[in-house]
């Protein structure tokens, strides 16, 4: 049997996207991402509880989050959880769990009163818009 690996997150920016070339002009973006539940407790009180992920773009995708994102942005990120090791310089094992996105949409608005969609695998499809309601409220595609 195969497995499923697959996140779906719709958060904030906590910074700037850091953009990074690597050995063959491939470039990688990487940034963190809060989102924000919000329940009632026993009492009737509204509790937050934010959580913050680290997200990973590359090539194409990564250029486009740097040029379009910032720190605030609302976005919507698809992709897969990825666990990555290492020794610190004391010989301590380190890990970090991060989402590779594959599938981007800002949900912020543009100028032009539409919010942008951005894909990767075989190239990069254009921006599209998401679904609205009869109301004009935004129906999120999922």
């Amino acid at each position: 049997m195969r497995g499923v690996n697959r996140v779906m997150l719709i958060g904030n920016l906590g910074k700037d996207p850091d953009m990074q070339f690597l050995e063959g002009n491939i470039g990688v973006a990487k940034f963190s991402l809060a989102t924000t539940e919000t329940y009632k407790d026993r009492s009737g009180k509204l509790i937050s509880q934010t959580e913050w992920h680290t997200v990973v773009l590359w090539r194409g995708l990564a250029e486009l989050a740097q040029k379009y994102l910032h720190r605030g942005s609302l976005v919507y990120i698809e992709g897969r959880l990825k666990t990555r090791s290492w020794e610190d310089k004391e010989g301590n094992k380190k890990f970090a769990t991060e989402i590779v996105g594959d599938n981007l949409i800002m949900l912020d608005k543009r100028s032009d009163g539409s919010t942008g969609s951005i894909s990767t695998g075989e190239g990069i499809e254009g921006l599209g818009e998401i679904p609205s309601d009869d109301d004009g409220s935004e129906r999120l595609p999922f």
